[in-house]
């Protein structure tokens, strides 16, 4: 059994989308951090950046203690040697995969994130703060579309982590201000992602846990 800490965000998809593609069993502990749960301190030995998700991972590959892990990006690579899942098992395509889940935690989410911030959420309109961002979110856009125009996903010919990670950043694509249109790779990346089951699963534990 794994605990997942976890809010309905991009991030926190990332995690769901593996836990059910993997059909692993696990148990979702919200972290509703509209309320600040993420500040609390028995959260905070679990995640010491005060950021969800996490895992506690109850029956670690080495046999010891629950395991606990932060940070999205580790925590579907934990998973996905955990499992043999998702992953390439040979040198260059592990190279590669990796390399496009690393681009996304140090790209394409935090750029998004500060265009969501400054577009929708910033109590002050500042222009310059919008356009820097929704700029870098475009660049990083066609940098998936010319991967995704000589790959049927980022890190190879399989669905994989790096997909994962990256898919719930695209889901807000409009917000972004982003026409899709002009990303045709993208979208047929997108919709291939949207038709796998175990998508539509994830994705529904955002209303499970907001009722």
């Amino acid at each position: 059994m794994i605990d997942l800490y976890y809010w309905p965000t991009p991030n926190g998809h990332k995690i769901t989308l593996f836990l059910e593609e993997a059909r692993l069993p696990y148990r979702i502990v919200p972290v509703d951090i509209g309320k600040g749960d993420q500040f609390k301190p028995d959260f905070l030995k679990i995640s010491p950046n005060n950021k969800m998700p996490a895992i506690v991972d109850y029956a670690p590959a080495d046999g010891g203690e629950p395991l606990s892990v932060f940070e999205s990006g580790e925590i579907l690579l934990y998973l996905a040697e955990k499992t043999g899942l998702f992953l390439p098992k040979d040198l260059r395509g592990r190279k590669t995969a990796l390399e496009w889940l690393f681009w996304q935690v140090g790209g394409l989410g935090p750029m998004a994130g500060q265009n969501h911030h400054f577009a929708s959420y910033a109590p002050e309109k500042i222009p310059y703060a919008i356009e820097r961002y929704r700029n870098e979110t475009r660049r990083l856009y066609g940098v998936m579309e010319k991967r995704l125009s000589e790959s049927a996903f980022l890190g190879g010919p399989e669905y994989g982590i790096a997909d994962m990670a990256s898919y719930p950043w695209t889901r807000t694509w409009e917000q972004q201000g982003i026409d899709l249109t002009e990303f045709p790779g993208v979208a047929r990346w997108r919709e291939a992602i949207e038709a796998r089951p175990a998508t539509g699963r994830a994705l529904a534990k955002a209303d499970e846990v907001k009722r």
